[in-house]
């Protein structure tokens, strides 16, 4: 099991999660919009702290928060999930914001430090993506990253409220790297404001 490493960014840092990110957490992850298509439903502590247990838990994932620095405070949290060190995958998902920092640029850039990461330090070969059918808004941003869609897996998982779930999957690969790191740079750097 590899340790999540803190990641920094120019506007917010990836740190491993811990128990102790409970109360910072608990500010911002009782809004069920960020529930909807998550196969796990957060509406109070205990399920919180259940949900922390099984993140840091899991065998194959590396979880971590992430931080906006400018207020040191979490603002949501994001994880690399089905590690497979052997055939040099992995899949970033389990990523949530508040919604309050939704469409200001912050998943672009937690994005960028998970694929780093995963690229050149952990020297992967592809990196996937799958959300749910109807999560029209993930899908764009996935695609905006610069991700291939591969596919859809009908029927894949069944939801908290009993409705079936589509998975739509995305990847980037090691010879998709160098291209989709350059865009996303821009991409940050045409949306910061001047000095």
């Amino acid at each position: 099991m590899i340790e999540a490493p803190v990641l920094e960014g120019e506007r917010i840092r990836l740190e491993p999660l811990t128990r102790d990110h409970l109360p910072g957490l608990e500010e911002i992850a009782f809004d069920q919009n960020i529930w909807r298509y998550m196969m796990l439903h957060v509406s109070n502590r205990d399920e919180l702290k259940a949900w922390i247990e099984s993140a840091i838990s899991a065998a194959g994932q590396v979880p971590w928060v992430t931080v906006l620095k400018s207020e040191n405070r979490v603002i949501g949290s994001t994880r690399l999930i089905d590690l497979d060190l052997r055939n040099r995958t992995v899949e970033i998902g389990h990523t949530w914001l508040s919604p309050r920092f939704q469409g200001a640029g912050i998943n672009p850039e937690a994005k960028l430090l998970q694929l780093r990461y995963a690229f050149e330090d952990l020297n992967l070969n592809r990196v996937a993506f799958k959300t749910h059918h109807e999560n029209l808004q993930s899908q764009a941003a996935i695609r905006k990253l610069g991700a291939v869609y591969e596919g859809t897996f009908r029927n894949h998982m069944v939801m908290p409220d009993g409705s079936l779930r589509h998975s739509v999957w995305f990847s980037i690969t090691r010879e998709e790297w160098p291209q989709v790191r350059s865009r996303l740079e821009e991409r940050l750097r045409a949306g910061r404001p001047s000095a």
